[in-house]
């Protein structure tokens, strides 16, 4: 009995820990709006935020500015985050795992990925707008771009780290390069390529503003922008929290689905 009651009590500090650290956030946030410690211009009262981001997301079209635009701006914003993100992991997992697993790849691509990943995402707006104009091209690359080296790199070295007795093993029982590849180097790497999915897509979201930035019509991003010309405060908070409420829910989403594609995800979990 006691230690049924004691897996009980671990299991419910499980679920209650991860809202600890929001909720003294908010009421430190309350505390100091109510005493005027920080002007309301420049942070207003939760309660403001609150009604802001009611209005966004279930107003109706015409009871203000952004009222009811949040299905389309986060409908947009999703399918730039997932066009970009997709289109990094095409590219940067098979060169991670081929980096990794041969020396001659890994030789051709370090000096040139690593000199890359240097240069700040910022840099590389000029340029893609002068390439894709501005629109749903420029954020697409700027998420691919940014997303593609963790993806990259963590695949390389997750690749690297997988004992080659393994696939000798594998091919002494008939098993050949392609299925072995999925059959025992993946998932050997798999721990570092669900950390390398996770960092490109955490960074997919960060990039997407800077691409929605731009002046594009619709977007999470593009609210921010919007809402800083017209000194909206209050909705620049509520875009800054939706981005991070949709940003952990896609987090938790691309684990459960990895654990449900592959047994080796769920072992590496």
């Amino acid at each position: 009995m006691r230690e049924r009651y004691a897996k009980m009590h671990r299991a419910g500090a499980r679920r209650v820990l991860p809202a600890v650290l929001p909720a003294l956030f908010i009421l430190a946030w309350t505390v100091v709006s109510a005493t005027g410690l920080i002007p309301t211009y420049l942070l207003p009262h939760p309660l403001e935020i609150a009604g802001a981001g009611y209005t966004y997301v279930l107003g109706q079209h015409g009871e203000g500015p952004y009222a009811g635009r949040f299905i389309s701006d986060a409908a947009a914003s999703l399918f730039r985050v997932g066009c970009g993100f997709a289109a990094a992991v095409a590219v940067g997992l098979p060169l991670g795992i081929l980096s990794g697993r041969l020396s001659v790849v890994h030789r051709l691509m370090s000096t040139t990925v690593n000199a890359l990943r240097a240069v700040p995402g910022i840099t590389w707006l000029p340029l893609a707008m002068v390439w894709f104009g501005i629109g749903m091209r420029t954020t697409v690359f700027l998420v691919a771009l940014a997303a593609f080296f963790p993806v990259y790199l963590n695949a390389a070295a997750g690749a690297r780290q997988v004992n080659p007795l393994w696939l000798q093993a594998g091919a002494m029982m008939g098993v050949r390069r392609l299925r072995g590849t999925f059959a025992i180097l993946l998932p050997g790497a798999m721990s570092h390529v669900m950390t390398g999915l996770r960092l490109g897509l955490g960074i997919s979201w960060a990039y997407l503003v800077l691409g929605e930035l731009t002046g594009v019509p619709n977007g999470l991003g593009a609210v921010i922008m919007d809402a800083r010309m017209l000194g909206r405060i209050d909705m620049i908070v509520v875009g800054i929290i939706v981005i991070a409420v949709i940003g952990r829910l896609s987090d938790q989403l691309l684990q459960v689905g990895m654990r449900f594609c592959f047994k080796s995800a769920r072992r590496a979990a």
